[in-house]
C-alpha cells in the first residue's frame, strides 16, 4: 500500500502541474501558485484540523521552516514552468533532493552517480550560449530543487511520529507566504468565479492529495524504496508535458532526464550514510 501511495502521488502532482500551466496566461505563475496553496490550505484545515496538535515551540519552528520550504518550492517551480517544459523543470528541480542524498557519499561507486547527474545537468542547463532552454527558467527550477531538499529534510523531522496534520499546518504557512505575492501579481483576475473549479482541482491534485500521501508513505517505507520510487518523477513529468501540453523534448533532453533518473536510483540504492564521529567524553 505505501508503494501505491507514492505512485499515485507522483502521477497526481504532475497531472496537477500540467493543468496549472494552462492557467498561466490568465493569472500568471504567481497567481496560480497562490490559488493552489489557498485552496489546499482551506481543504486541509477543514479535513485535518491541525490546530488540535499539542506541540512544543521547537516542533512548531520545524513545521514553520517546512512550510516556508513548501511555499518556496511551489512558487519557484511554477515560475520555472512558465519558461521551460514540464519534464525539464522537474528534472532540474529533482537535483535538489538528489544532492541531499549524495552529500552522504562515502564509496567510489557513489561518484558514478554524481557523474551521471552532472552529465544530465550539463545537457539541460543553458551553458555556453545554448538557447534551447531558458536560463531564468533553469535558475528558478534549481531554486525549487533547493527548497525541495529543505522540504524533505524538515518534513521528515516535522512528521516523525505525527500524522498528516503536520502537512496541513505547513500548507497554511506556505499560503500565508505566497498568497500576497500572487494577489500583488494577478490582481482582481485571481478572484474570477471561473477559476474556482480549476483552482480546487489543482489544489487537490498538486498539493492536498500528493503531500498527504507522501507523508503517509514516507514514514512506512524504507528510505531506499521511497527514494527509488520518487526517482521516477522526472519521467512522469516529461510524459505529462508530452501528453497534456504537447511539449516535445529532443532525444538529447530525454537522455539527460534518463541520466538524472538513473543517478537518483543508483544513489538511493548504494549510498550509505557516513559513519558518525564518536563524541568525546
Amino acid at each position: 500500500m505505501p508503494v501505491i501511495l507514492v505512485v499515485v502521488a507522483i502521477i497526481s502532482i504532475q497531472l496537477g502541474a500540467a493543468i496549472a500551466k494552462t492557467l498561466f496566461p490568465l493569472i500568471g505563475p504567481q497567481g496560480t501558485t497562490a490559488l493552489r496553496l489557498a485552496f489546499s490550505s482551506i481543504l486541509m484545515l477543514v479535513v485535518l484540523r491541525p490546530w488540535r496538535m499539542r506541540l512544543k515551540r521547537a516542533a512548531w519552528q520545524t513545521i514553520a521552516i517546512y512550510g516556508v520550504a513548501l511555499g518556496g518550492m511551489n512558487l519557484l517551480f511554477y515560475m520555472a514552468l512558465s519558461r521551460v517544459p514540464l519534464g525539464i523543470a522537474v528534472a532540474l528541480e529533482f537535483t535538489g533532493p538528489l544532492a541531499l542524498v549524495m552529500l552522504s557519499s562515502r564509496r567510489p561507486i557513489d561518484f558514478v552517480w554524481i557523474a551521471l547527474a552532472v552529465a544530465g545537468l550539463l545537457v539541460l542547463l543553458p551553458l555556453q550560449g545554448a538557447r534551447d532552454i531558458d536560463a531564468t527558467g533553469a535558475i528558478y527550477a534549481l531554486g525549487a530543487g533547493t527548497c525541495w531538499a529543505l522540504y524533505i529534510f524538515f518534513g521528515q523531522k516535522a512528521g516523525a511520529g505525527r500524522g498528516p496534520e503536520v502537512v496541513a499546518a505547513a500548507m497554511v504557512i506556505a499560503a500565508i507566504l505566497v498568497v500576497p505575492i500572487g494577489v500583488a501579481e494577478a490582481g482582481a483576475s485571481l478572484f474570477q468565479p471561473s477559476l474556482i473549479v480549476p483552482g480546487l482541482g489543482i489544489a487537490i491534485l498538486s498539493s492536498a492529495l500528493p503531500y498527504s500521501l507522501e507523508m503517509a508513505a514516507m514514514t512506512r517505507l524504507p528510505a531506499k524504496t521511497f527514494g527509488t520510487l520518487m526517482s521516477l518523477e522526472p519521467a512522469v513529468g516529461a510524459l505529462s508535458g508530452l501528453v497534456f501540453l504537447g511539449e516535445y523534448l529532443s532525444l538529447r533532453q530525454w537522455l539527460a532526464i534518463v541520466a538524472i533518473i538513473i543517478a537518483s536510483i543508483g544513489a538511493t540504492m548504494t549510498i550509505r550514510p557516513k559513519a558518525a564521529v564518536p563524541a568525546t567524553a
